[in-house]
């Protein structure tokens, strides 16, 4: 799942007004042919307006903590997940680190090294490292791609706003949503004037979004495991969008993962909310059973999301479709342009 693309390409900032590209499902692939057919540039309001009267947009209200500490020395640390009071799962450079290394944290708190691997266990003293700490002491983890081509180890005053969406409010994401920081409140407003139900889910973003694939064979990957929810009210609006003929948009890849893991358990629509953590690697292959539609971003080569992507529309249309947009300089990843996918008639193997 590789294509080519010029560095140039990658966002390094929000614009607030992305590029589209939509991926239209053809009808048949029984001919060669209807790989042929080119993805159409739309404006975001025309990106919107796809969802009519009677189709379901469901959001991902997941917050991103400012999980990034720097130590004395100026060593990155990212606090991925907090496994007892004291003992927290971390990513950070290794090099040269034994266990029981100490590292200095601002606010006097000191970090031992106590489990190699990934990720990483330290386990802190001098303080707890509660919401507050975080607040005063963190940044918000932007992905590297973007810090290296700035030629900055630290976030931006304005990525504090950009790297948010405008609904989220549950915090514990170490990564952002990113489809989700095209749109604002507006845009929900607009499609329930027009009839479109709007509900919402949440997943915190974690390892098993961003680490990459390095398994050769997809079936050898192991997903890290992600918490989500989906409240009862979003349960109900899904089974009432299928009973009316609806389609369901998913807002993200985050979403997408979260509908899927729960039509993984057969659970009835309307019975109660859906909390857990999920571990659902979507590969080519997979029959989705909830989504309709997927918009999202684009996504880097050899990457879950893609792999994600390809199993919903085609794994030979997908790669077609973002060569197209590299050679129409769409921009790239996090902070780059909108994508919008309807789903595959029938699951595609890879």
């Amino acid at each position: 799942m590789g294509y080519n693309f010029p560095e140039s390409l990658i966002a390094l900032e929000g614009t607030g007004n992305p590029r589209v590209m939509f991926v239209e499902s053809p009808p048949s692939f029984s001919s060669p042919s209807v790989w042929n057919i080119p993805p159409l540039e739309l404006d975001l309001s025309q990106a919107c307006a796809m969802a009519t009267e009677g189709d379901l947009v469901v959001l991902n209200d997941t917050r991103v903590k400012p999980c990034r500490i720097f130590t004395s020395d100026e060593v990155e640390i990212l606090f991925v997940r907090q496994d007892t009071p004291n003992v927290w799962e971390v990513l950070f450079p290794l090099r040269g680190m034994a266990l029981g290394s100490e590292f200095q944290l601002p606010g006097g708190r000191v970090a031992t090294l106590v489990s190699k691997g990934l990720p990483q266990k330290i386990e802190i003293r001098g303080g707890s490292l509660s919401t507050d700490y975080f607040d005063q002491y963190g940044e918000l983890a932007l992905p590297p791609y973007i810090q290296r081509m700035r030629g900055e180890r630290h976030c931006r005053a304005l990525d504090r706003q950009r790297y948010q969406s405008d609904w989220s409010r549950v915090e514990g994401s170490v990564a952002a949503p990113t489809a989700s920081l095209h749109f604002d409140r507006t845009h929900i407003d607009d499609w329930m004037k027009r009839g479109v139900e709007v509900a919402w889910t949440t997943l915190h973003v974690g390892l098993g979004t961003f680490l990459p694939i390095k398994a050769e064979n997809l079936a050898d990957h192991k997903m890290h495991k992600e918490w989500c929810r989906i409240p009862k009210k979003t349960l109900q609006l899904i089974a009432q969008t299928r009973s009316r003929g609806g389609r369901v948009f998913a807002l993200g890849t985050t979403v997408a993962r979260t509908l899927e893991s729960w039509a993984q358990h057969l659970l009835k629509e309307e019975d109660e909310e859906w909390v857990g953590e999920t571990d659902l690697f979507i590969r080519p292959g997979f029959e989705f059973r909830v989504v309709d539609v997927l918009m999202t971003n684009f996504h880097q080569p050899e990457s879950t999301l893609l792999a994600m992507v390809c199993a919903f529309a085609g794994q030979e249309r997908v790669l077609s479709s973002y060569q197209w947009a590299v050679e129409r300089g769409f921009r790239l990843f996090s902070y780059g342009d909108l994508t919008i996918w309807e789903k595959c008639p029938v699951p595609l193997k890879s």
